[in-house]
């Protein structure tokens, strides 16, 4: 498409960018509906002025708009970006590249304070993390319990309370996503996964066709308080 759009990414559904305000939101009323619980009634706004698009985060949910996994409350879009209202993601398209200007500044966000055990909840939630970004699976909250030595009902009480801090809606995926939240505020960083030593160079193993290397997944181990401590002031 040549003029500027979005595309939903749940759906596939493609929807061209007016002249003017495209209002993002659950309500029926909205320009982009989005059913996702963790979108607000009226979420967001997308405006197009001349050759500029910006989305602006109208301040009515409890999930925020973040563009590229940063949350904002007024962005200048290019083509490529990736919006996501709550847990509904949506790319942007048909903007020209010579249009994009600098982006503005991500929005501040106040982090809430822990006390000592949900920070170390916190910690263990996120112990599985690949990447600064994504999360294969957060930790369980009997994996949690286990780590804690206290009971699994415990464990959920700290995550019902976290979620209420950190603004996680009710719906799917709410650990995984209270775990984005809390490495995205940088809070925690991530477990890395250990690279494999490759073999000295001219040795035997290092000659010939080398066997594929299935990936699998890393081990639960016990958590290192230096290797993942949370950045947080604990009440």
């Amino acid at each position: 498409m040549e003029t500027p759009y979005i595309r939903i990414e749940d759906t596939g559904r493609v929807i061209p960018l007016r002249h003017g305000v495209t209002t993002v939101g659950r309500a029926v009323g909205a320009d982009v509906r989005l059913a996702d619980p963790s979108v607000s009634a009226l979420h967001a706004e997308i405006v197009r002025r001349g050759p500029f698009v910006y989305v602006s985060d109208l301040g009515l949910s409890r999930t925020g708009t973040r563009v590229n996994g940063y949350l904002v409350g007024r962005w200048l879009l290019s083509s490529g970006d990736v919006i996501a209202f709550g847990a509904a993601r949506c790319r942007v398209g048909g903007i020209p590249a010579d249009d994009s200007g600098a982006t503005a500044e991500p929005a501040g966000r106040t982090v809430p304070e822990l006390t000592r055990r949900e920070a170390e909840v916190v910690a263990l939630l996120c112990r599985r993390g690949q990447t600064a970004d994504a999360f294969v699976a957060p930790a369980t909250a009997r994996e949690i319990a286990a780590e804690l030595v206290v009971t699994e009902a415990a464990v959920k009480g700290h995550l019902l309370r976290l979620y209420q801090k950190f603004g996680i809606a009710k719906g799917p995926d709410r650990r995984l996503r209270l775990a984005n939240e809390v490495v995205a505020l940088g809070l925690v960083q991530p477990v890395q996964p250990p690279v494999p030593a490759l073999p000295p160079a001219g040795s035997q193993h290092a000659s010939g066709p080398q066997p594929a290397i299935s990936p699998r997944p890393v081990p639960a181990t016990p958590l290192s308080r230096r290797t993942l401590e949370p950045a947080v002031a604990c009440g």
